[in-house]
């Protein structure tokens, strides 16, 4: 899906700084798989972890995400629940039954409760709300990264 209809925010000043606090192996950059069907909501925010030096591989949709994800494991997903076809929740069942290690961060402004609770259900890392993501995604990230186990 191109990125011609993203509109270009600014995001100076909402830098997130992951890497002065996620303790990752490879210099502080973490590769990331954002899933978000909105592409205005997903060029913000891949524009801002990759402002920070972090590696942002989007996927608008949860089987094109399922598919990335099984060509290279990032250290961490973003994860919306409201896609198309495959809610976020269907991806999250999808990646636990074959990853249950990796970090999962729920980025929503939609989901209602019980989607929440069975995310929880299925092991999420993290939910936070779309519209403090970017003030609260440092702190997200450092929690997600610091409870995967080393590589094998």
């Amino acid at each position: 899906m191109p990125w011609g209809g993203a509109r270009d925010y600014a995001t100076q000043n909402l830098a997130c700084h992951v890497e002065k606090i996620v303790n990752v192996a490879h210099s502080g950059e973490v590769n990331l798989l954002l899933i978000e069907d909105d592409v205005d909501v997903a060029d913000v925010l891949a524009r801002a972890f990759r402002e920070e030096g972090h590696r942002t591989t989007v996927a608008y949709t949860g089987q094109e995400g399922l598919l990335r994800l099984a060509q290279e494991r990032p250290d961490a997903v973003l994860l919306d629940v409201g896609l198309p076809k495959m809610n976020g929740i269907e991806v999250l069942r999808r990646i636990r039954s074959v990853d249950q290690a990796l970090p999962v961060i729920i980025v929503t402004g939609l989901a209602t409760k019980s989607q929440i609770a069975e995310a929880r259900e299925l092991g999420v890392t993290e939910v936070i709300e779309k519209s403090y993501v970017l003030k609260n995604f440092s702190e997200s990230l450092a929690r997600a990264v610091s409870k995967r186990p080393p590589p094998a």
